[in-house]
């Protein structure tokens, strides 16, 4: 399942509100390998399909995730500031994503919370009718992912991060280095990074040569994306997945 999959980010979400079951689903009927989605704990401990702290951005009302019941956030509309056909859509709980996802597909899902979420991941997951190797679990936090490697060792994590491209490469040398050395010995399975112009040929096999995973985020450039690939990513994530995989498509004919 890592042979150059194509991950829709937040769903399809060009297209789609993202983070809702219509950008799931909807990348699902596109033909997405994958789909990365992001999750929150809220007050009363439900995890919920959500990538920002709050809910203004998505709904043009304020409440804060961790101080906010399921029951009151699911009174939000998170659809129509996308398009007015999608008015009524709803935030997702964690489960009802993961039972939308098909046979030999996958689901990324990256903690936005605190890694204090571990336990109740554990729970929804096991409940869940999945297969190990269909869900994986990212975090920008390392200490999160050392949490979940330690309460739900059965599912690969990833070490997301953007880096930040200030001064010389070898500033960036220093630090790819770093996480590549932190990865192996916390047991972190492989890396998902930021497709900027530093991460090169160079870099990606260094990676790779370490025997790590990696994954690429946000990719909506068919080029970029036949290069990524090119260069042994085993993944990338997109806002288009569709667009993206029938462009490469078209490419090899």
């Amino acid at each position: 399942m890592h042979n150059q999959i194509i991950i829709a980010h937040r769903g399809e979400s060009f297209e789609a509100p993202e983070n809702t079951l219509s950008s799931v689903n909807l990348a699902w009927e596109n033909g997405a390998d994958a789909v990365e989605i992001d999750v929150r704990l809220t007050k009363d401990k439900q995890i919920v399909v959500i990538h920002d702290s709050n809910t203004r951005r998505v709904s043009g009302k304020f409440m804060q995730i961790s101080k906010s019941n399921l029951h009151e956030l699911k009174r939000l509309d998170v659809g129509k500031y996308k398009n007015s056909k999608y008015e009524g859509e709803r935030i997702p709980t964690l489960l009802e994503v993961l039972d939308t996802v098909p046979k030999n597909k996958k689901i990324l899902i990256e903690i936005k919370s605190h890694r204090k979420i571990t336990p109740f991941l554990k729970e929804v997951t096991e409940n869940s009718g999945l297969k190990t190797n269909q869900i994986e679990i990212i975090s920008f936090n390392l200490k999160t992912l050392i949490e979940v490697r330690k309460q739900l060792p059965q599912f690969n994590v990833f070490w997301v991060s953007a880096f930040k491209y200030r001064g010389i490469f070898r500033f960036f040398k220093m630090s790819i280095n770093k996480i590549i050395s932190k990865a192996i010995k916390n047991n972190i399975y492989g890396l998902d990074l930021l497709a900027g112009d530093m991460l090169d040929n160079e870099m990606i096999k260094e990676i790779k040569s370490a025997g790590l995973i990696l994954y690429t985020w946000t990719v909506n450039n068919p080029k970029k994306a036949r290069y990524l690939f090119n260069a042994g990513v085993n993944g990338i994530t997109s806002d288009r997945a569709k667009w993206i995989k029938n462009q490469l498509q078209l490419r090899n004919k």
